[in-house]
């Protein structure tokens, strides 16, 4: 009778091999479907820049880019015409103030309730009504702000007459309405995502819900309130309805929001409507204008992508 053959040691037992033998091909095509995606982000910038160029320099190349950026009077559809931005830039900037004014304080109120403060099943109904003013069309918002807000600020307004029928206060006033859902929304994706450990040891050492969610929370998510800020400030300076509906078409340089004037979308959607000849110098002012505010857009994205890297935390 032959002697039983021992166990084969740990030294020499097979090493099971961390290689998948099999090629993950659902993987294969999903690197290739974000790879496109990625790509078609990247080719519709370009050809934006590409569309934007002949035009704009075509326009650059009569009219100089200094008198272009601090001239005072914007008359290019007048005789004499007047190339000047500034009054389209200090609309657009004025509007936007206002709409931050409203949308921040609101969207971050709003934010930190449904993070801090909400029941589940509250969180679960009011986040999405919440989501729901960022469907309304924009149009139904510039409407509102003629018809309805105006009239209301001008029955009720303290001192002399009151803004005009088209002035930047109401437009402004509903555009900061619109944002409301990006920044709340966005901040509180960021506020939900900071780690329950934060919380747990601040209420351990005796702190409120208050001091938990203003000294803890905000700072910890700082880095993605700042991106979902950056970004409804972004889509309050391309906003084109309201301001075209609301704010009126007389652009002027001046910081009385309530007065008419006229945004740098405004103008571009007033010049395109159709009754330019598509070869004419004047059809290139809209290319010109439309650059400078993807100039503006691009600058204000990459300032965001430097305070979200500054200010991120990194949890483990």
């Amino acid at each position: 009778m032959s002697a039983p053959t021992s166990a084969p040691s740990a030294a020499g037992a097979p090493r099971p091999s961390l290689r998948r033998r099999r090629p993950r091909y659902g993987e294969a095509v999903i690197k290739v479907v974000l790879l496109v995606a990625a790509l078609v982000s990247v080719a519709t910038t370009v050809g934006i820049v590409i569309s934007l160029l002949p035009p704009a320099l075509r326009f650059f190349g009569e009219v100089g880019v200094w008198e272009f950026l601090s001239g005072t009077t914007w008359s290019a559809l007048f005789d004499p015409p007047s190339y000047g931005v500034l009054p389209l830039v200090a609309a657009t900037l004025l509007i936007t103030v206002i709409a931050v004014a409203v949308a921040v304080p609101l969207g971050l109120a709003a934010a930190i309730y449904l993070s801090e403060y909400a029941h589940p099943r509250a969180r679960k109904i009011f986040k999405p009504v919440l989501e729901v003013l960022a469907g309304i069309p924009t149009v139904v918002y510039g409407f509102f702000a003629l018809a309805a807000l105006t009239p209301l600020l001008k029955e009720h307004w303290p001192f002399g007459d009151g803004p005009e029928v088209f002035n930047a206060l109401s437009a402004g006033l509903v555009m900061g309405v619109m944002i409301i859902p990006t920044v709340a929304s966005l901040s509180e994706d960021a506020m939900a995502a900071v780690p329950a450990s934060l919380r747990q040891g601040a209420y351990a050492l005796g702190s409120t819900k208050r001091i938990v969610a203003i000294r803890v929370v905000l700072p910890a998510a700082l880095s993605g309130i700042v991106a979902a800020v950056v970004l409804a400030i972004s889509r309050a300076v391309g906003e084109t309805m309201i301001v075209a509906i609301a704010s009126g078409n007389r652009a002027q340089l001046t910081w009385n929001p309530l007065e008419g004037m006229q945004t740098m979308t405004g103008y571009i959607a007033q010049a395109g409507e159709g009754d330019l000849p598509t070869a004419s110098f004047d059809y290139t002012t809209i290319f010109a204008v439309g650059g400078l505010l993807f100039l503006l857009t691009f600058v204000m994205n990459a300032l965001s992508i430097r305070l979200v890297r500054r200010y991120r935390e990194v949890y483990e």
